[in-house]
């Protein structure tokens, strides 16, 4: 019999042949989405498995489907992906007891887009083989987990641990999950399994919400700053992350020539001033000679520019829009870089002749802006781009929550604070703190209580805290209400900023759960920080103190790390800028960073609080071991 063509075997497959002719007369245009960043739904899949054998499938069928539901249930409820939306989760087409119902189950995962996995069973079943056939092309790199139920009719300790020596054996790292207590299959799942199982799907959603998506530096290297040196290949190995770079001189060359959103600009305008201002730099001073209406336009319209770089705009590809405001359209330039996250260079070479990019990174990075509350953008400022990738991570995990810039800029000991203001506050953090600030870049949201504004959130995670506040439009707007009252935009200091800006001001609340983190490189290697603590409400003398001695234009979070002091913090943090994240994610952040192979250099977990995959236990728990061995995900 004849070999069949390879045109005819693609059209048996269910591939149709493209109209290229057409393909090639056609214009291109700015295709709309759905999603402000383009990229699959992160696509969790949970796998059944059971004991093949006659008899003992038919035992375990019903509550092997039942704990599948049970886990269903648990994602679908309670994690989103950073905008709000639902994640995809999908189940085997049948319970899995052999090699080719899992081939099967894979073949169906692969149409899904599938980057991880919960296999679920009771009993019995062939491990080995099933891990086997669940590990082809592609899925090396998907996060994966077992769940084993803790009861005596059936050994699904047995099957659990025999899976997991065979997944460390072939060098795939899974976590399992098994309650420490005899299970009841009536029951709903234990706080301990459903609170392992959340943190496995928030982190490898966080995992695959990232893959393919990009960093765009705006700029190159602030002011000789290591952070502001973009590592292209880091970001691809560890991450999965392209790398965009443009040129600060687009910035003004869409100014000069009106390449932006005009019919935002007023709104932007509008809303900016719902703020108190504070302008005490006159317009002779600014070596731009911008008058106190030109400053805040031209720091409106930045703000749409790195919008647009970051995600795209219709409107700048569309030629009778282009036309009615007096600009020509570019589809190009319309696209945007698909960009996750950003960093914008600033000082010097912009900041010494234009304004500041305070407004535009404290209001991107913020959960509202004149069109309402939305999810936040991530902005590095002085594209650091190390810290940026980390306010990303954090971002993620916690469910969309927006995240804090700062310089990690003084640490206050007690008695250093009782020396310099006469004030003894040993009993309000005598652990001392660290005065975190930025130049007004930071996220407004951290003017505000939000724990405050959430009926019962003292027993709440932050990714239940932010989901109500997500829920509930009074909440959102009294969120936004309470952040323009307490922010205060002032120019900036001509010492450091000739052209120019404005700074957002505040002070955050004390006496909120909020963990630090960053980045590091040590030539190739990237290793990440992690210290859970709380903000700190200083007296007044002592607040206003710091704020004159330091920068009174700056936004200004006082922090305490959790059983270590403020010193030691600040000895062994690596660079001069941190992440900070509300609520105590300092757990979800090591899971994730296991998933990437990333190590941990320092953090203040509880033991019982580390979740890791299994292959760390065979190295004796040893992060950077297990992570050598296996290295980045991506390579």
């Amino acid at each position: 019999m004849a070999r069949k063509s390879v045109c005819a075997e693609v059209a048996t497959c269910g591939a149709v042949r493209p109209d290229f002719a057409k393909l090639g007369k056609t214009a291109r245009g700015f295709q709309q989405a759905e999603k402000l960043v383009l990229g699959h739904a992160p696509t969790i899949a949970i796998t059944p498995v059971s004991d093949g054998r006659g008899g003992a499938y038919e035992d375990n069928l019903a509550r092997t489907w039942g704990m599948a539901e049970k886990v269903y249930d648990l994602l679908m409820n309670n994690v989103k992906q950073p905008d709000g939306s639902p994640i995809r989760v999908v189940v085997a087409p049948e319970i899995v007891y052999g090699a080719r119902t899992a081939a099967r189950a894979q073949e169906y995962y692969a149409t899904q887009g599938v980057s991880a996995n919960i296999w679920v069973g009771r009993s019995w079943s062939y491990s080995d083989e099933l891990m086997g056939a669940m590990m082809g092309i592609g899925s090396t790199e998907w996060q994966q987990c077992a769940y084993g139920l803790n009861q005596t009719d059936r050994p699904g300790a047995v099957w659990l641990k025999a899976f997991t020596a065979a997944m460390d054996e072939k060098k795939r790292p899974i976590f399992c999950v098994y309650s420490p207590e005899l299970e009841d299959e009536e029951a709903p799942l234990s706080d301990f399994v459903a609170g392992r199982l959340l943190r496995f799907a928030r982190c490898a959603v966080a995992v695959a919400y990232m893959r393919g998506k990009n960093y765009l530096s705006i700029g190159g290297v602030s002011m000789g700053i290591i952070g502001s040196d973009v590592r292209r290949n880091a970001m691809l190995n560890y991450f999965g992350m392209g790398t965009v770079s443009v040129d600060q001189s687009i910035i003004n060359g869409r100014l000069n020539t009106g390449f932006y959103d005009h019919e935002e600009v007023p709104k932007a305008i509008a809303f900016l001033k719902k703020f108190k201002m504070s302008m005490f730099n006159k317009p002779k001073d600014r070596r731009n000679g911008l008058s106190d209406a030109q400053l805040l336009e031209t720091c409106a319209k930045m703000t749409l520019i790195v919008r647009d770089l970051m995600n795209g705009n219709a409107k700048l590809a569309d030629a009778r829009y282009a036309k009615k405001w007096g600009f020509t359209s570019n589809v190009e330039y319309a696209q945007g870089a698909n960009a996750i996250v950003a960093g914008t260079q600033g000082q010097r070479q912009w900041t010494d002749y234009n304004p500041n990019f305070d407004v535009t990174e404290s209001i991107l990075n913020s959960s509202f802006d004149w069109n309402g509350f939305r999810s936040p953008r991530v902005i590095a400022t002085e594209n650091d781009s190390k810290n940026g990738v980390g306010m990303l991570a954090a971002n993620l995990v916690s469910g969309g929550v927006p995240q804090l810039f700062a310089d990690i800029r003084t640490n206050w000991t007690p008695s250093s604070i009782k020396k310099a203001t006469g004030v003894d506050v040993s009993k309000i953090c005598p652990r001392g703190i660290i005065d975190k600030r930025n130049s007004g870049a930071a996220a407004l949201d951290y003017a505000v209580d939000i724990f405050k504004l959430v009926k019962g959130s003292g027993k709440m995670t932050i990714q239940q805290v932010w989901q109500a506040i997500c829920a509930d439009k009074k909440l959102q707007d009294k969120l936004i209400e309470l952040a323009i009252k307490g922010t205060t935009y002032m120019n900036a200091a001509l010492t450091y900023f000739p052209g120019d800006g404005l700074s957002s001001h505040f002070t955050s609340p004390g006496n909120m759960p909020m963990t630090a983190y960053r980045y590091n490189m040590v030539g190739e290697l990237l290793t990440c920080s992690i210290v859970e603590g709380e903000t700190v409400e200083l007296p007044k003398k002592v607040a206003d103190h710091i704020t004159m001695v330091t920068d009174r234009t700056w936004p200004e979070t006082y922090w305490t790390p959790r059983e270590m002091t403020s010193f030691e913090y600040m000895s062994k943090i690596g660079p001069n800028h941190d992440g900070n994240s509300f609520g105590l994610i300092g757990a979800d952040l090591l899971t994730f960073n296991a998933m990437l192979r990333i190590p941990v250099d320092m953090h203040n977990m509880e033991k019982e609080d580390i979740f890791r995959p299994t292959l760390w236990d065979r190295f004796g728990g040893d992060d950077y071991r297990a992570c050598a061995f296996l290295g980045p995900v991506y390579v």
